[in-house]
């Protein structure tokens, strides 16, 4: 337990202050220290609440339309995603993840310009994609970004409005796999996921408050570019674990 709450902290934090996805932090690591299932999970969690209580301090930024467009849709990405965790090893969980996270940081520092493509196809197809990522990895990043380089979205309402759609993605991630039972360590870990919860809840609301502390003293930049190399050592060793698992 003070493991995950150590890495919720951190990830909050880096997310207040830099504003990258506290999935990208806290996912891969996680997954290496309670497994990929489990580590997704407490993910998911984690992004539910954060999205939540960041989702109240944006709330006049937020571009609801665009919302109502992506956020429903999770719904539908997260069944065939829960699905896909109750079915694959913990080792090729680990390799998606640590594969995906390794795609979302590829994407932040390359992505290179994109065709404009309007309309509510592509925002019906983020949300989709973008739930089944999140709920088999904790990462919908690479979707999203995507998404709103070819929709032409406005950094300031897209960094607004992805606080309820991450809020809603978190959400329907952890109820499918609640309700498909695709996490089965959570028995084998004896955790008590109301108290888990709420210690999640806990820790987030003390890292916001840390992290607008730290924006102080520390720049974004160099948040971003902490926050990118614990991303990136957290998905290669991942990936090295599920090779591992399944060579083993």
């Amino acid at each position: 337990m003070v493991i995950i709450g150590v890495a919720v902290l951190v990830g909050t934090i880096l997310q207040r202050v830099s504003g990258s996805g506290v999935g990208l932090v806290v996912a891969p690591v996680l997954s290496l220290v309670i497994g990929p299932a489990l580590g997704v999970l407490v993910t998911n969690m984690t992004t539910t609440v954060s999205g939540f209580l960041i989702m109240l301090a944006v709330w006049s930024r937020i571009e609801w339309r665009r919302y109502w467009l992506v956020g429903p849709l999770a719904v539908i990405g997260a069944i065939p995603g829960a699905w896909l965790v109750s079915q694959l090893s913990a080792g090729w969980l680990s390799i998606i993840l640590g594969s995906i996270v390794v795609l979302a940081l590829l994407l932040t520092v390359s992505l290179p310009k994109l065709p404009s493509w309007e309309g509510r196809v592509p925002g019906w197809t983020a949300g989709v994609i973008g739930g089944f990522f999140n709920t088999t990895s904790g990462v919908a990043a690479p979707v999203m970004v995507i998404y709103s380089r070819v929709s032409n979205w406005n950094q300031q309402g897209f960094a607004a409005t992805m606080q309820p759609i991450f809020m809603t993605m978190g959400a329907a991630s952890v109820a499918a796999k609640l309700i498909m039972d695709s996490v089965g360590e959570v028995d084998g870990a004896g955790l008590d996921l109301t108290w888990l919860f709420a210690g999640i809840v806990a820790v987030v609301l003390l890292g916001i408050v840390l992290g607008g502390l730290t924006a102080r003293v520390v720049s974004s930049q160099a948040a971003r570019t902490l926050a990118m190399t614990l991303a990136g050592l957290g998905a290669v060793g991942a990936i090295i674990r599920g090779v591992l698992d399944l060579t083993v």
